[in-house]
C-alpha cells in the first residue's frame, strides 16, 4: 500500500458542513405573524420489511443463522431467499457463476425490497482473471452493483457509487441498486451474539445524557493514514451525541492504539493488524474499521486484521478490501460521512455503505438494521 496524496481540507469542511449544519428558522415577528409551518417527518428508513435474507441452500449453519435473524427482525417470508451456490466456490466465485447466481437472486426478490443480507461467510468474494489481471470485487458489492471490472483491478481508480451520500431512503427504487452486507458470523453462536447486538442498538442513544465516542487514530504507519484530514475536521466539528477523540501518533512515540475505552460507537484507524481492539468497550450499533489491503479478504486478510475480527472485538459492524486498493481515500469510510449520517438516524448499512465513494473492491459486514438514533 503505498501513499496517496490527501483531499484539501477545504473539500472535506464543505462536505461536512452539508451534513451538520441545520437550516435557520426566522425570528419571531410581531403580532398576526403566521405560524411556522410543520415540520416535514422525515422519510422512513431501512427496515425489516425492505430487507432480503439470502441464506444457502444445503448449508445448515446458513440457514440457521437466516432464521434466527428472521425471528429477531420480522423478516416477512416472502423476502427468505435460498441461494444455489456452485459447489465449486469457497471463498472465491468466478465472476461467470456469480452472474447466474445474482439472476436467481434477483429474480426472486419482491420489488420492494432495498438491500440484501448475506448469512453464508464462503464466498466473499468474486472474481475474473487470475494472477496480476485479477479483479476482485466484495460479494456485497457485487450482489449491489453485479459484477464488473470497472469496480476492481488493484490499484485502478474504480468506479463511484450513485448511492455514496445521498438523501435516498429507498435505494432500489431511487437508484435501481441493493446495498448488501454479510452478517459475517461463521457459527450460530456468533451471529445470534450480534444479532443480539444490533436489535441492542436500536434507539438506544435517542435520550442519553452521556455522548457516544468516536475514536479516529492517526497512527504512525503513514501510508495507512491517509484519512487523517478527514479525521480532523470530524474532530474539529460539533455532532450532538457524539464524543470525538482524535489521536495523533505519527511521530510514533506512543502506542497506534486506543486502548481502555468505554463507550465507543466510532474506532477508525490505519494500521496493518491491531491486537488490542478488544480491550475497549463498544456500545451496541458500534462501527470500526483499519484502512489496510486486506481486511475484507476472508477468512485470514493474509495477515492483516480482518473484519471478522472488529465483529469478535465487540463491533456490529466493519468494512474491509478484498484486493489490494492502494491507498486511495474514496475506497474506504469517510468519517465525516459515516458519523454524521449513523447520528442522523440511517441504519447501519446505510450509513456505512454512504460513506464509501467507491466500495466495489470492500466487504460490508454486520448487523444491517442497528439503529442507535432516532430520525432527524
Amino acid at each position: 500500500m503505498t501513499p496517496t496524496p490527501t483531499s484539501a481540507r477545504l473539500q472535506r469542511l464543505a462536505l461536512l458542513s452539508a451534513l451538520l449544519v441545520a437550516g435557520c428558522g426566522g425570528g419571531g415577528g410581531g403580532g398576526g405573524s403566521p405560524a411556522p409551518a410543520p415540520t416535514p417527518a422525515p422519510t422512513p428508513t431501512l427496515a425489516a420489511t425492505d430487507l432480503a435474507v439470502l441464506y444457502a441452500d444445503g448449508d445448515a449453519t446458513s440457514t440457521a443463522i437466516a432464521q434466527a435473524y428472521q425471528k429477531a427482525r420480522g423478516i416477512p417470508d416472502a423476502q427468505m431467499i435460498r441461494v444455489t451456490l456452485p459447489t465449486s466456490a469457497g471463498d472465491v466465485i468466478s465472476a461467470t457463476d456469480f452472474a447466474t447466481v445474482k439472476a436467481a437472486i434477483d429474480a426472486r426478490l419482491p420489488a420492494n425490497v432495498q438491500a440484501t443480507l448475506v448469512t453464508w461467510t464462503q464466498p466473499s468474494r468474486v472474481t475474473s482473471g487470475s494472477g496480476a489481471s485479477a479483479c476482485n470485487m466484495g460479494i456485497t458489492s457485487a450482489l449491489a452493483f453485479g459484477y464488473d471490472t470497472r469496480w476492481c483491478g488493484g490499484c485502478v481508480q474504480t468506479t463511484a457509487s450513485p448511492y455514496y451520500n445521498t438523501d435516498t431512503r429507498q435505494p432500489w427504487t431511487d437508484l435501481k441498486l441493493r446495498p448488501s452486507m454479510m452478517l459475517g458470523a461463521t457459527t450460530l453462536a456468533d451471529a445470534q451474539t450480534l444479532i443480539n447486538r444490533g436489535v441492542a442498538a436500536d434507539g438506544s442513544l435517542v435520550s442519553s445524557a452521556t455522548p457516544a465516542q468516536a475514536v479516529l487514530v492517526r497512527t504512525s504507519d503513514a501510508a495507512r493514514s491517509v484519512r487523517y484530514p478527514d479525521f480532523q475536521v470530524l474532530a474539529a466539528s460539533s455532532l450532538s451525541g457524539v464524543s470525538v477523540r482524535y489521536i495523533d501518533n505519527s511521530a510514533g512515540r506512543a502506542s497506534d492504539e486506543a486502548t481502555g475505552l468505554s463507550g465507543v460507537m466510532f474506532y477508525l484507524t490505519g494500521a496493518y493488524a491491531l491486537t488490542q481492539a478488544n480491550s475497549n468497550g463498544y456500545l451496541p450499533g458500534a462501527v470500526g474499521d483499519t484502512l489496510t489491503s486486506y481486511s475484507g479478504y476472508l477468512p485470514d486478510g493474509l495477515g492483516q486484521f480482518t473484519v471478522r475480527e472488529w465483529l469478535q472485538a465487540g463491533l456490529t459492524g466493519s468494512y474491509g478490501t478484498v484486493e489490494e486498493p492502494c491507498n486511495l481515500t474514496e475506497k474506504f469510510p469517510r468519517a465525516t460521512v459515516l458519523a454524521a449520517r449513523y447520528r442522523r438516524g440511517e441504519t447501519l448499512i446505510e450509513a456505512y455503505w454512504k460513506s464509501v465513494q467507491a466500495p466495489g473492491q470492500g466487504l460490508f459486514v454486520g448487523e444491517p438494521l442497528a439503529r442507535p438514533w432516532a430520525l432527524r
